[in-house]
């Protein structure tokens, strides 16, 4: 989704209920009430006071509010070349921080302890893995500490390969091998030799591979795997493929509005603006009507998903109309869309021959979020209007 949603931040959410609709907590977290999930897994720590995969379950959810509110669980920021170290930092509150860590900290120490008993027990192997990858999404988005994340990378792995070992069948932890082969094998070529990974190199089919297993034979991890799928055939120009999990995910999910606009993506990209219009119809309609979740949505989120649909159309006149809405009440939305409401902006006035129009755009591209990878492009744009 995660899109969507830097190369770690596609370590998945890792449920460990039979099925995670079964779960209150996690009805909620893949619905996107992330203070609803919350609750749910402190309850669930303190009635199960010795379970790692509790903690987990506060840890991840910590994580993947502040990735909501950043902007950062969607696909279209996983789709260049190279996006996986290109992530912006951010910026959780000193309590968010502490709690994190508290949680993975005693997630560790549980799983420890039974490992120490039995050093081939599976779930402890796979609980221990969950807490390395979790952590190492935070080390990348909050700390941009790109060796220390790929290094817990690396230990999630190690341990979810243990866990298959001593459990042949545990379908779910081939989900962080499958994304650890895909993600390394997608990294450049002085990353993959780095010596903290001993000479793995990944292989970016094997990964997907292992995705679409988890995706169809497991348990706990059948939504995450695919969601995992559809930022990834996404990055791969694969949307045709990503269609089928998005349609049986919002099926399932029905609040979680993220899914309904990484379907525009899909549509859009297939070049198939109809269909992606009709989607983005849809899920105005569902936030007009005052459906359940629906009411976080931001209304300008959805016209920046019809404006940056129109734009790469070339239907550039509607497309202002909803940049420039978007850009009015742009420091109430998340980082990502407000940055690339205003570079969108001013790109569509360079295509209409309005270059001073765009350099205004630019400037506040570049004000609103200074070391984005949009300020980047919005300083060349200053010097060389955009082209198609």
């Amino acid at each position: 989704m995660r899109s969507a949603l830097g190369w770690l931040i596609l370590i998945p959410a890792l449920a460990a209920a039979q099925d995670p609709l079964a779960e209150p907590g996690f009805v909620h977290f893949y619905n996107l009430e992330f203070e609803e999930a919350l609750a749910a897994f402190h309850a669930e720590a303190a009635q199960l006071p010795d379970s790692a995969d509790a903690y987990n379950h506060i840890a991840q959810t910590i994580l993947y509010r502040e990735m909501f509110r950043s902007g950062a669980l969607e696909s279209q920021l996983v789709t260049g070349t190279n996006p996986f170290l290109r992530r912006a930092k951010m910026n959780p509150s000193a309590a968010d921080d502490k709690f994190f860590n508290d949680a993975i900290a005693h997630a560790m120490e549980l799983a420890g302890a039974r490992l120490k008993t039995n050093p081939n027990d599976a779930p402890a192997l796979y609980a221990m893995g969950v807490s390395y990858g979790l952590r190492s999404n935070y080390n990348f988005l909050v700390h941009k500490a790109w060796v220390d994340a790929l290094h817990d990378a690396t230990s999630a792995r190690k341990a979810h390969h243990r866990a298959t070992e001593a459990a042949p069948g545990f379908t779910d932890a081939f989900l962080v091998q499958g994304l650890y082969d895909y993600i390394v094998g997608s990294l450049p070529l002085h990353w993959r030799t780095l010596g903290l990974l001993a000479g793995f190199r990944g292989n970016r089919e094997r990964g997907i591979e292992s995705l679409k297993l988890v995706a169809e034979k497991g348990r706990a991890n059948r939504a995450d795997a695919a969601i995992l799928l559809c930022a990834i055939y996404r990055r791969e120009r694969r949307a045709q493929d990503a269609i089928p999990y998005l349609d049986d995910l919002i099926r399932r999910f029905p609040r979680n509005f993220l899914l309904r606009l990484e379907l525009v993506q899909m549509y859009g990209d297939l070049g198939d603006k109809a269909k992606a219009l009709e989607v983005l119809s849809q899920l105005d309609q569902l936030k007009r009507s005052g459906v359940a979740g629906f009411d976080q949505l931001p209304e300008e989120k959805v016209r920046y998903t019809r404006g940056n649909l129109l734009f790469w159309y070339n239907d550039l006149d509607a497309a202002l109309n909803d940049m420039k809405a978007v850009t009015a009440k742009a420091e109430t939305l998340d980082l990502n869309t407000g940055v690339y409401a205003w570079l969108r902006l001013g790109q569509i006035y360079d295509l209409k021959n309005q270059h001073e129009q765009a350099l205004a755009a630019y400037r506040e591209t570049m004000r609103y979020a200074p070391a984005s990878e949009a300020a980047r492009e919005a300083r060349d744009f200053m010097a060389s209007p955009y082209k198609r």
